[in-house]
């Protein structure tokens, strides 16, 4: 894995030098964009708006468009804007996880100390895995400021980046139903479901089947053999259902059964 941030987390008067690197990777299949009349590869170019050549990426520059004439950033400008952030993640407070609504995560990253921060890093895991608390900081990553929380996942720490209150889109233009209690009957049944199929949470029951069922589909297109399809029925709209016939029938389904 490659480091993409090298700095500290303030933890009070404590600094731990750690490195950051990113906790995912995609299973999604690498699809190649191909011109419809003779499958030929399509290409991406960036190019010069005035003299219509191809740019070389290390002779791009970023700049922020003011009064018709850009003004260009470097490196310097980016740490120059908040030195302290883009080398130091400062942890201003800590809060229960539970208290950060699952909308505000965004990506997660793994934490790896650096030389001489392997006792404070031991120090703020084994803290926080006993108060069962989460530090929350802001820091530079890739020229923009985010928000971080850090926690304990399994045997380290893990940073997850979130999002600004101010990036969250307001949800009253959509049709939400005025507010109606629903039957005292339904209610219950609906709840009778729930408890069901509880059961702990296993990440590892969830797998990305949709891409190995796409790539048996690509090996038998390259055998030439044809492909047989069941198309999805598509979602009725506008008809009245019956919650309480399909609530019943939900708690007599093999998969209810044996979830309980």
């Amino acid at each position: 894995m490659k480091a993409i941030w090298n700095g500290a987390i303030g933890f009070g008067l404590v600094n731990i030098p750690v490195k950051i690197y990113s906790a995912t990777e995609t299973t999604k299949l690498d699809l190649d964009m191909l011109d419809k009349s003779d499958f030929s590869n399509i290409k991406f170019k960036r190019v010069n708006e005035s003299t219509g050549k191809e740019v070389k990426w290390e002779n791009i520059v970023k700049g922020y468009l003011m009064d018709d004439k850009y003004i260009v950033l470097d490196e310097e400008d980016y740490e120059a804007a908040s030195p302290e952030k883009t080398k130091i993640l400062s942890i201003d407070q800590f809060v229960k996880e539970a208290e950060v609504d699952s909308v505000y995560f965004e990506n997660p990253y793994y934490l790896e100390p650096q030389k001489n921060g392997e006792n404070a890093y031991r120090l703020l895991l084994k803290a926080l895995q006993e108060t069962e608390m989460a530090g929350i900081g802001t820091f530079v990553l890739r020229d923009s400021e985010a928000i971080g929380m850090i926690r304990p996942y399994k045997d380290i720490l893990v940073l997850n980046r979130l999002r600004f209150d101010q990036e969250i889109r307001d949800y009253k233009d959509l049709k939400i139903p005025a507010a109606k209690a629903p039957k005292p009957a339904e209610l219950k049944m609906a709840v009778s479901l729930i408890k069901q199929l509880s059961q702990d949470f296993d990440p590892a029951m969830y797998k990305d089947t949709y891409s190995d069922e796409l790539m048996k589909i690509i090996r038998k297109k390259a055998k030439g053999k044809s492909i047989k399809t069941k198309k999805a029925e598509p979602a009725k709209e506008g008809k009245v259902i019956d919650l309480m016939a399909q609530l019943k029938a939900s708690l007599q389904s093999p998969k209810s059964k044996s979830a309980s």
